[in-house]
């Protein structure tokens, strides 16, 4: 049996891992009795932690919000994951952060045992993050959107589309996906009877949230990574395109595209695209390195003539001078 301090401590462990807990539950987890758990309870309250506890056969235990934020029990691996995360959000991605990170991380690093810090102190020389110019988060909109799915509760919320049209949606939330730079909400839509990935920066929560829900299982056998990389690259954009690329599938798919790529035939192959701008999507089928001719739209076909014209001009020039840089004039 753990001694009353130990035992506290891991009391509070569990409380700050799972949403609620019921007596009996944390009566097996500590090997103590339940009456034993209600007064280590009301001497977590004592110490400032909000405790709070339902009655009844559903009932229990959870750990409220209070009026100051108490002591956090981290292990060493969670330790490490809000320290290294701590640095990376310093460096941007959600709206207002990044000053507040930095004291975060400072008070943190100055806690840690010295074997931690030199994890992390590794992990963050030997890894480099390149910024993206992705539209900001609120934070509060992505903790209200975790708590959601965390909870398994249904979404309200405006949300404007590629197109600049706004409507509501209400959402069944699975997971937050942060992918080159954006957020992105994987969730049912209750309203169209089907799955759905929305871009954050254009979510505005509706509270308080709605009715619990069952969780359903996600499609692409539950690989939530997957199933984004399929809708990002194609419904989430203002401008999509079918392009016939010059190449076997197989080799098209051993390049880090992130598309969907159809076999044609043993020669050719069908990427479906996304962009914001169909000059951009122009420029990065070039960069395919194939020869390729363009099904859809015709705009694209158009965009994909000025590009050309515009590297014929260039090659028609030739080098300045004796190759050296017309701009610096060394």
């Amino acid at each position: 049996m753990l001694e009353t301090s130990a035992r506290l401590l891991k009391l509070l462990s569990l409380l700050q891992a799972h949403k609620e807990w019921s007596g009996p539950e944390l009566s097996a987890r500590l090997g103590v009795s339940t009456r034993t758990i209600r007064n280590d309870v009301e001497r977590l309250r004592s110490l400032g932690y909000p405790v709070h506890a339902t009655p009844g056969v559903a009932g229990g235990y959870r750990l409220g919000a209070g009026a100051a934020l108490p002591p956090l029990l981290l292990d060493d691996e969670e330790a490490v994951a809000v320290a290294v995360g701590l640095g990376r959000a310093a460096g941007g991605g959600v709206e207002g952060i990044e000053e507040t990170s930095v004291r975060a991380l400072a008070k943190l690093e100055q806690v840690l045992p010295s074997r931690l810090r030199r994890r992390v102190n590794a992990l963050n020389a030997y890894t480099v993050q390149i910024p993206g110019n992705a539209p900001a988060v609120p934070p509060e909109v992505l903790t209200t959107l975790a708590n959601a799915a965390r909870d398994h509760e249904r979404l309200r919320f405006d949300y404007t589309g590629h197109d600049g049209a706004t409507g509501v949606r209400v959402v069944e939330p699975h997971r937050l996906v942060h992918r080159h730079g954006r957020w992105y909400l994987v969730g049912f839509d209750v309203e169209r009877q089907d799955w759905r990935t929305f871009r954050v920066d254009r979510v505005s929560p509706r509270t308080p949230a709605g009715p619990r829900f069952t969780p359903r299982e996600l499609p692409e056998g539950g690989d939530v990574a997957a199933y984004v990389e399929k809708g990002v690259n194609t419904a989430m954009w203002r401008h999509r395109g079918t392009v016939l690329l010059h190449a076997p599938a197989e080799r098209m798919r051993a390049l880090p595209l992130g598309l969907e790529i159809e076999p044609v035939d043993e020669h050719t192959c069908l990427v479906r695209m996304g962009g914001d701008d169909l000059y951009g999507m122009a420029v990065w089928i070039g960069m395919a390195g194939v020869d390729f001719e363009v099904v859809d739209p015709p705009k694209l076909v158009e965009q994909v003539r000025l590009l050309a014209e515009r590297y014929q001009r260039a090659a028609a020039a030739g080098p300045v001078g004796d190759g050296t840089s017309a701009v610096s004039g060394r």
